[in-house]
Formats: C-alpha cells, structure tokens, sequence
C-alpha cells in the first residue's frame, strides 16, 4: 500500500484527530457536536473534467446548527516534498471554491519528511500590487521533535511518531510509544491490528529492534500478539464457516441432480457431506493463507501484489511449510523459494 492510501485512511477514519494535529489554529473551534464527512471525488472529477486534480482528502466540516458556514479542509499527504507543487495545490483550492460555492477553504499539506526549500507562498503581482497571495498550513514531520509528542492523546500524533525526528538509538522506544498509544487510543481491536501495520511500515524495525522490542516491552508486545491471534482464529472461523456453506449449497445442487438419476434424497445426503467436507477444507486453507499473510507483513512489511497472489494460490502443505520458514528467514524471498 503506497504512503498516500496509508494516510488517506488516517484522515478517513481519525478525521477529528487529524485535524486537530495538522490544522490545530483552525480546528480549534471543532467540537463534538461538528460533522466532518470527506467530499466524493468522483463528483470532481465528473464536474471539474479536464481541470480536475486529485489530491488526497477532501473534508468538509458542518456545523448542525448554522452558527458558522461550513468550512472545507483539503489535506494532501507528501511524502517526497520534490513532488510538492503549490501551483497545482493553489489551482485545486480555486476549483473546490468555485466547485462547492465558498470562499472557506483551508489547504493543509503534510510532508512526511522534511520541507526544507519547499515554496510557502505563492503570490502574483505587478508593479502597483499583488493580485494573488496563496498559503497554506504544513506540517513537515521529520522536523517534529518526538520528544514534544511522545505522550500525546492524539491517536492520530502517536501513530505518527516514528515519522518524526529522534535520535537512532531510541528507535525501539518510539515504535513502543506508538504501539502503546495505538492499545490506549483505539479500543476496536480490527483497528488496532490495522493502523499496527501502519505503525510497522513506517518503524521499519530490523530483526535485532523487534527482538529488543519484545525484551524490553513484553506487555505491549503481548497485548498485540494475543489480539492478532484472536484476529486470526476469527478469520480462520468465518473462513470455514464460509467454505462450510459454499460447499453446502455446492453440495445440494449436486445432490439434486445426482437425485434425479439415483434417487433425490440419497443425492442430497451425500452432495450435503460432500460440501461439509469440501467447505471445512476450503476454510481452513483461508485461515491458514490469513495467519501467513500476516506473519509476514508483521516481519517484512508490506506484501507485494505477486506474493498475495502465490499465498492465495498456494496448497495447503505449501502453506504450512511457509509459515515455518518465517521463523528462520530473514528475506521474504527465503520463506517463498
């Protein structure tokens, strides 16, 4: 999953929190009683047609009771400032403005880096005055101080930890304040498995941190493994439970048509086992490919395309002997060879 999807689903499901941390001078009036829904792109896209330009999240913040207009946040995520451009971001501020009627529009970029040399300000003058003055609100992570955030309550700042800037030796230590405020912040356990990942992808600890990390923070390490485990007993359930019905209704129609020619009762008994047989199969080779999968994004980072393909493909013995190179492999090429 590339930088801009993982921070598209921050923004998407932490909304609030985000904008409280990245745009915090003009959140600061956003309550609880506020609603904040992204804007579709589609529709920009269907509206603006040529001039349309995808940046990452469009937020529009309401308030119920029509005490202030609404007022639309765009937030893109950068994690190469080369890329960055702010012509491009002043044209797709002016096309939402246009777009969406209003005149309360606030860009906020994020850098998931530094921002050294990056354009702050675009104005467009002549000799006698300035016709154009563009700014926006950043926030350069890699320029942020760890030691400033560590404890926040923001689950949108703790998740961001290991992007900000500390000393490399107190590496662990920050993936263990992420990890820590991620099971303090979110009680949803599938969440907490989800944004574990993102936490994972952007540590990027090697086989010697993960290894003082579960010396040094057994309770964390404990915690996320017992919800992983529980994730993936479940995922083995519903994966047999799905197999067992596929199979069922698999089996009643082969049994009706072999009823036909034997006898339809007869038929449908032994199409209904056959399915039994085949779903309980078919769920376990599910659960089984769902523990690799996730035995390997735990060690190795994010899984290219090709590999899900081959663990989704793969026989049951395959995934088995799998799983048991991960315990040993260093390189995701040494556990599928």
């Amino acid at each position: 999953m590339s930088h801009d999807q993982n921070f598209k689903n921050l923004l998407l499901d932490y909304s609030r929190q985000a904008l409280a941390f990245f745009a915090a001078a003009e959140a600061a009036k956003i309550d609880e009683r506020v609603h904040i829904t992204p804007v579709r792109q589609e529709q920009f896209q269907e509206r603006l047609g040529e001039r349309f330009r995808e940046l990452d999240v469009p937020l529009r913040v309401e308030w119920p009771d029509g005490r202030r207009e609404a007022l639309l946040f765009v937030l893109e995520e950068e994690s190469d400032a080369r890329r960055f451009s702010i012509h491009r971001l002043a044209h797709y501020c002016l096309d939402l403005a246009e777009l969406m009627k209003t005149d309360r529009v606030v860009p906020v970029v994020i850098f998931l880096r530094q921002a050294k040399g990056v354009a702050q300000r675009l104005r467009l003058s002549g000799d006698q005055d300035t016709y154009l003055d563009f700014r926006y609100l950043s926030c350069a992570l890699g320029e942020l101080s760890y030691e400033d955030y560590r404890h926040s309550d923001n689950l949108v700042v703790r998740l961001n930890l290991p992007n900000m800037q500390y000393p490399a030796r107190r590496k662990v230590e920050v993936y263990a304040q992420a990890v820590r405020g991620l099971i303090e912040l979110e009680p949803d356990p599938e969440k907490q498995l989800k944004y574990l990942d993102f936490i994972d992808i952007y540590a990027a600890l090697d086989d010697n941190e993960r290894a003082e990390y579960q010396r040094d923070y057994p309770d964390e390490a404990q915690t996320m493994s017992r919800f992983a485990e529980r994730f993936h007993e479940q995922g083995m359930q519903q994966g047999i439970q799905q197999g067992m019905q596929q199979g069922m209704q698999q089996g009643i129609q082969q049994g009706m048509q072999q009823g036909i020619q034997q006898g339809m009762q007869q038929g449908i008994q032994q199409g209904m086992q056959q399915g039994i047989q085949q779903g309980i199969q078919q769920g376990k080779h599910q659960g089984e490919a769902l523990v690799l999968e996730r035995q390997l994004r735990l060690k190795f980072g994010t899984l290219p395309d090709a590999v899900q393909r081959r663990i989704e493909q793969a026989s049951e013995q395959t995934l088995l002997e799998w799983s048991e190179r991960v315990l040993t492999a260093s390189r995701l090429d040494e556990v599928l060879h």
